[in-house]
């Protein structure tokens, strides 16, 4: 089954934690610290896979989740570092952030390898928070937590050439004579469910892909038909084959199916409307297409656009045709469109957006208590204690000095407000 979109939940993997361990070894009357630190979490991280050409897989794994670091030991033993979780997506994936749209990765090469999310770093044992004052830290640091983030999946197939037409207008057939694709081909509206892809070998050794994409009708842009699901398909691509029933069988009108097409592509993307486009006037094996393509060859001519009339039934005039098109696409950069980035995923990377020795948070909170948290005030709680006169005397001092008593008075403290670290309630006197 054809799956070209899916959503998923991504989970990086949670730091393991540090350990409180003290040396207990005979005749070692007072061991020092020894607790190791914890290993750091799994990774998630995307790569893209030759030969994997639909995201189905995904409609029935929808979440991942990084395995956790292993907690530190006694001995200064290290936590285990988690294996990375690596998904494998075909070429051409787009993800996207769910709730804003916006590009995280665009995954359209062979052999690319993303990392999306990073796990939480290992927490640190109680032996980095010794010093020459507190020589029996009872405190080690928690992991770092990991990261979430929901991700749509959106497939782009990478073309060179984009097919495109009303559905019955002979495309599949068009795509089974010129390539080695092997397309459904009926006589009845959508013949074509999915995206096939076609490679065509030339003579003179020039090649190219052309993607037939599902036949779209009027209001495609807004979801008609199937039309909405596909058109994203045509936006790699570097030139367009337009093709039309110019037999105008079960009564169509090729100049109105023409007009309408176009239309979609301007409404659904400007710069898809840009392509340069070639029309391929098909099934001129037929009476009715012979006396009315006169019509429409003035009409393209009237429009800027080139026409070739051909008939994919036999194949005549199909080689002009994939002349041109090869010329056309030779004059235009090679590089397949790539998606930039709009998701600043390194933000969402940073570890709670603290460093290691700073950020010292201050939060108001519903009752009017000021919380104060952050990596520095854990650091110091783990060489101080506050339940004695002179360690109480340091934590004072060292919220004056980091100017955290300046911060609480800008945001309104008065005497007697509760303050609160780490689960710990005073009262503030300045």
């Amino acid at each position: 089954m054809y799956v070209d979109e899916a959503r998923i939940t991504i989970e990086s993997g949670k730091g393991g934690n540090g350990c409180t361990s003290f040396r207990r070894e005979k005749f070692v009357a007072a061991g020092g610290p020894d607790g190791g630190d914890g290993g750091k979490g799994g990774d998630i991280i995307f790569e893209t896979e030759q030969g994997m050409t639909t995201l189905y897989y995904f409609r029935h794994h929808r979440i991942f989740k990084a395995e956790k670091g292993g907690d530190g030991g006694g001995k200064n033993c290290h936590g285990k570092d988690a294996d990375d979780l690596i998904i494998r997506v075909p070429i051409g994936t787009v993800l996207r952030e769910a709730e804003s749209g916006l590009v995280v990765a665009d995954l359209s090469k062979p052999d690319m390898h993303e990392i999306i999310l990073k796990g939480g770093r290992g927490g640190k044992g109680n032996q980095h928070y010794a010093t020459a004052t507190m020589q029996i830290p009872q405190y080690s640091q928690s992991g770092r937590p990991g990261h979430t983030l929901d991700l749509i999946l959106e497939l782009k197939v990478l073309a060179d050439v984009g097919l495109l037409g009303y559905p019955n207008a002979g495309k599949s057939t068009f795509l089974s004579r010129v390539s080695n694709a092997k397309p459904k081909i009926a006589d009845y509206p959508f013949t074509t469910l999915e995206p096939n892809l076609g490679v065509v070998n030339l003579s003179y050794g020039k090649s190219m892909v052309i993607a037939d994409i599902p036949g779209l009708i009027e209001g495609a842009a807004d979801g008609a038909g199937l039309g909405h699901e596909f058109l994203k398909h045509l936006e790699r691509t570097r030139v367009l084959i337009h093709l039309v029933d110019t037999a105008g069988l079960d009564g169509r009108d090729p100049i109105s199916d023409l007009e309408v097409i176009n239309a979609e592509l301007s409404r659904y993307s400007a710069e898809l409307a840009s392509l340069p486009q070639i029309i391929a006037a098909n099934k001129m094996d037929l009476p009715d297409a012979q006396a009315f393509y006169p019509e429409l060859e003035q009409y393209c001519n009237e429009k800027g656009y080139e026409v070739f009339p051909i008939s994919a039934a036999t194949g005549k005039g199909i080689q002009a045709l994939l002349d041109r098109v090869i010329q056309v696409r030779d004059s235009i950069a090679p590089e397949p469109r790539v998606f930039d980035k709009e998701f600043d995923i390194n933000t969402l990377n940073q570890d709670n957006g603290l460093s290691e020795d700073g950020g010292i948070t201050i939060d108001l909170m519903p009752d009017g208590a000021y919380n104060i948290g952050g990596p520095a005030i854990e650091k110091m709680l783990g060489y101080t204690y506050l339940d004695t006169e002179k360690g109480f005397d340091f934590f004072q001092r060292f919220l004056r000095e980091r100017g955290v008593i300046d911060r609480l008075e800008a945001m309104g403290i008065q005497e007697g407000d509760t303050v609160i670290v780490a689960d710990i309630a005073f009262e503030f006197y300045p």
